[in-house]
């Protein structure tokens, strides 16, 4: 019998992915070992106007750009692991 993996959450709101983390979430998208959710606000309204951001597994995750983002929740992800 084979255990389910639990994989990592990594949540977006609609609005920070219209300020410029549609990029992040798209390349994210293409790892089978996350699951992507869209949420219509997150309740981060300030750190969302002045930042491109993700939360990870609940912890809230930052960078300029879409690619600094996703090198980030990576990061985040290797120091932090579930297990």
């Amino acid at each position: 019998m084979r255990k389910a993996m639990i994989k990592p959450i990594i949540e977006f709101c609609i609005s920070n992915l219209a300020s410029g983390s549609q990029k992040a979430l798209e390349i994210l998208e293409k790892d089978p070992n996350l699951d992507i959710i869209e949420y219509s606000c997150l309740s981060y309204c300030t750190r969302c106007a002045e930042t491109l951001f993700a939360l990870v597994n609940g912890e809230f995750v930052s960078g300029e750009t879409p690619e600094q983002l996703v090198e980030n929740i990576y990061r985040y992800l290797e120091e932090n692991p579930m297990f």
